[in-house]
């Protein structure tokens, strides 16, 4: 009961409660404590543990500094003594080249005064040459005054006299001297020459083919003339100025001439003309139709021509300008040789004459027949056709040599190839052949004529005689004019003349004779 009491009473109820929360309060300060007491442990073992992992670092850091500084202190001394060998290595050669150079000043200095002592002691001698020279310059005076007296005559007189004689003597030695040495050139080379040109000529044959100036045109009967001329001779002169021919009808039966330098006109007349007359209808209007028509197949066939030259020699890739000028050469002569018939020829003597030099065959048979290219060009220029040929050929891309050789081949350039003289003797053989050309009988007169008048205008020359078609000449000196030595003399300077001014075929054979003729009487 009391202790029911007890707690019914709201007295003790408060202070149970009170007392309670002070137990709980100190209770759980208590706690607080226990557990701020617990963390200052915990936090002061951390820190220690840090502090001892840190000592730990720090002797590691430590170590591992004193390493690097080790190993840069022992890079740095190996640095420093490298550079220290280096320049212990530079100051000996300092000291080499300081011991050279001492050396060569002291050689130097030696050297200079052996120099001059050397130049002393050739002073001296030339003191010595000059003495001499002014003595002998004084006995030289003396002789030569001597000399003057004796004699009678100057010095520069004596002199004029030997310089001379010693003149005719060194002209006729240098006379005797080429000669020889031309007679020693003859033998070793005049043979394997001779061989090379008959071996070459021997292989080539050519037909002669004369061209002129006229071409005769054949008709069935004559009353075809009057056709031809046309009612007040309207057709014969619409024939003309359409061809650019000479016409003349005349009273040789079954026949009209037809007259024009140029033989491709002639050749497109006569075509035309043919087909007029195997047509039958002969008119102005027609007579142009088909001259045009004749114009363009000719045209056609110089161009044919041209391609089948180029390809019977084995010439390839000449430009289409040049097979044209090849073609227009068959309707073109020369001193009566067609020109087409000769280029063939040239270019195969060339060919053969390359191969026994050692030469290119190809090139020089090119060469050969392109060689009179400039006389076929549709213009008609006032340079030589050598020359014009040549620019023809630059222009069209041929070879050095090749246009060298067309712009050559009359001596009117300089020769820069060896295929040029083969072009130019090739040129001589197959002009000069006999037969291969005809020449007027005017001018071959005046060439006989020229050359004797050449030869009589040396002195001493007393008769001249122009044979064998001029390819001799005989010259007839007085034997008490020239002498022996001279008359050696006088050939080879005429040769030399003939050669220089005029133009031939072939060559020409000079012949000196000189006699002395005794003539007495028996009474």
């Amino acid at each position: 009961m009391d202790a029911i009491n007890t707690v019914s009473n709201p007295t003790f109820l408060l202070q149970g409660i009170i007392v309670g929360s002070i137990a709980f309060i100190v209770g759980g300060g208590l706690a607080l404590i226990l557990w701020n007491f617990a963390l200052k442990r915990k936090s002061q073992r951390i820190l220690n543990e840090a502090k001892t992992e840190a000592e730990v670092i720090k002797k590691d850091k430590i170590l591992q500094a004193k390493e690097k500084f080790f190993q840069l202190k022992s890079e740095h001394e190996k640095y420093i003594n490298e550079k220290n060998n280096k320049l212990a290595q530079s100051e000996n050669k300092f000291k080499q080249r300081e011991n050279s150079l001492s050396q060569k000043i002291e050689e130097a200095q030696r050297a200079k005064r052996e120099q001059e002592a050397i130049r002393e002691n050739l002073n001296a001698q030339l003191e010595i040459v000059e003495k001499k020279s002014t003595e002998l310059d004084k006995m030289h005076k003396q002789q030569v005054e001597q000399l003057e007296a004796i004699s009678g005559l100057s010095g520069e007189e004596a002199k004029a006299q030997l310089i001379e004689s010693l003149k005719d003597e060194a002209k006729s030695e240098a006379v005797s001297y080429v000669n020889e040495i031309m007679d020693e050139a003859k033998m070793t080379a005049n043979r394997e020459a001779k061989k090379v040109v008959i071996e070459t000529i021997q292989r080539v044959a050519t037909e002669t083919a004369i061209e002129n100036a006229v071409t005769v045109f054949n008709i069935e009967s004559d009353e075809i003339k009057g056709r031809i001329i046309g009612r007040e001779g309207r057709n014969i002169r619409a024939l003309e100025a359409a061809t650019g021919v000479e016409i003349i009808v005349d009273d040789t039966p079954e026949a009209i001439i037809l007259s024009a330098f140029d033989p491709v006109r002639r050749e497109i007349a006569r075509l035309a003309l043919h087909q007029l007359v195997t047509d039958g209808r002969i008119h102005p209007a027609r007579i142009e139709e088909v001259v045009a028509k004749t114009k363009k197949q000719i045209e056609e066939e110089i161009i044919e021509v041209g391609k089948r030259t180029a390809i019977d020699l084995g010439v390839h890739g000449l430009h289409p300008e040049l097979i044209r000028m090849v073609g227009r050469m068959k309707y073109r002569s020369s001193y009566g040789q067609n020109l087409l018939q000769h280029s063939r020829e040239v270019a195969n003597l060339c060919a053969i004459m390359a191969s026994e030099l050692g030469l290119n065959p190809k090139l020089a048979k090119r060469a050969g027949l392109l060689h009179d290219i400039g006389k076929v060009s549709d213009e008609e220029p006032e340079l030589p056709h050598a020359i014009f040929g040549m620019k023809l050929a630059e222009r069209c891309k041929e070879k050095p040599d090749v246009v060298n050789a067309i712009g050559a081949h009359h001596d009117e350039i300089e020769m820069t190839s060896l295929l040029s003289p083969i072009i130019q003797v090739c040129d001589a053989i197959s002009g000069a052949r006999p037969g291969a050309r005809r020449e007027v009988v005017e001018s071959y007169i005046k060439r006989l004529k020229d050359l004797e008048n050449l030869a009589l205008s040396y002195p001493g020359v007393s008769k001249t005689y122009a044979i064998q078609a001029g390819r001799e000449l005989r010259v007839i000196v007085g034997s008490e004019k020239v002498s022996d030595k001279e008359a050696d003399a006088l050939s080879y300077e005429i040769a030399k003349k003939i050669q220089d001014e005029m133009t031939y075929p072939g060559q020409v054979k000079i012949t000196v004779i000189r006699e002395t003729r005794a003539v007495s009487y028996a009474k």
